[in-house]
């Protein structure tokens, strides 16, 4: 059977996107989402839910190096001894040729019989 235009078209006429339905608070006048908390209030439907939202002090950020002394990470994990390092070592080549080494398809180096 074709497969036309038309026919994709038609299909895809229920995809398109809805706008988001807002609604003006009657109390505050702030904009709010339907069956949602006023946020800047607390209240739904006109009970005290949550407490109000203290007012936001807006502060400038300021560009270029931060006065803070960066603090230094250190692995503590990094040069402690594996428990099976000697266990490993000393399969040497026989053991790797043995158990058939590394696995022979890795994620994004190609296929692999």
């Amino acid at each position: 059977m074709r497969h036309t235009r038309g026919h994709t078209n038609n299909r895809r006429s229920h995809h398109a996107l809805e706008g988001t339905n807002v609604i003006k608070d009657k109390e505050s006048g702030n904009l709010r989402l339907p069956h949602r908390l006023d946020e800047a209030t607390g209240m739904y439907r006109g009970k005290q839910i949550a407490p109000p939202r203290a007012a936001r002090v807006q502060t400038k950020k300021v560009k270029g190096p931060s006065t803070v002394a960066p603090v230094e990470h250190i692995h503590e994990h990094a040069h402690a001894e594996h428990v099976n390092a000697e266990a490993k070592s000393s399969k040497g080549i026989a053991g790797k040729v043995a158990t058939g080494g590394r696995p022979k398809a890795r994620s994004g180096f190609g296929g692999g019989v």
